[in-house]
């Protein structure tokens, strides 16, 4: 990918509505599916975005409805967001100063690593590489601002 676009503020480049076109392939297995849906990025109490993703995936020909939630918080430094699970476990960090980040997590004996991508205001793609003795996975999902 060539240039990336520097966000100055993450959580206030996601607030808002997205279109969301992911693929998921297996990487030993062979597998591949699809998941097709939206992502609203909405105002929590206190700061920070509520992300609620729903949609359907489809693998190996099998259509089920998908949805996730997760919360992006304020991070640390001014602009950045700590992502977590709906729960409010760790998820990753997310600094798009650049409009290009790389964050990990573990998740028991496999590693999740995302490459977060800004392409311009209205298209982002994050990438995520999951390996390890469960998963070998790759997913690659695109933004598009609605």
């Amino acid at each position: 990918m060539g240039e990336f676009w520097p966000v100055a503020d993450v959580l206030a480049h996601l607030a808002g509505q997205w279109r969301v076109d992911r693929t998921v392939r297996d990487l030993a297995g062979g597998g591949e599916g699809r998941f097709e849906g939206a992502t609203l990025f909405s105002p929590l109490d206190g700061g920070g975005l509520l992300h609620q993703e729903s949609g359907t995936f489809t693998w190996q020909g099998v259509a089920r409805p998908a949805e996730r939630t997760l919360r992006f918080l304020p991070g640390p430094h001014p602009g950045t967001a700590d992502v977590r699970f709906a729960d409010g476990r760790p998820f990753h960090d997310l600094d798009l100063a650049s409009g290009h980040h790389i964050a990990d997590h573990p998740c028991s004996a496999d590693l999740y690593r995302g490459e977060f991508t800004v392409q311009d205001a209205d298209h982002w793609r994050t990438v995520w590489r999951v390996a390890g003795p469960t998963k070998d996975l790759l997913l690659t999902t695109d933004y598009v601002r609605q």
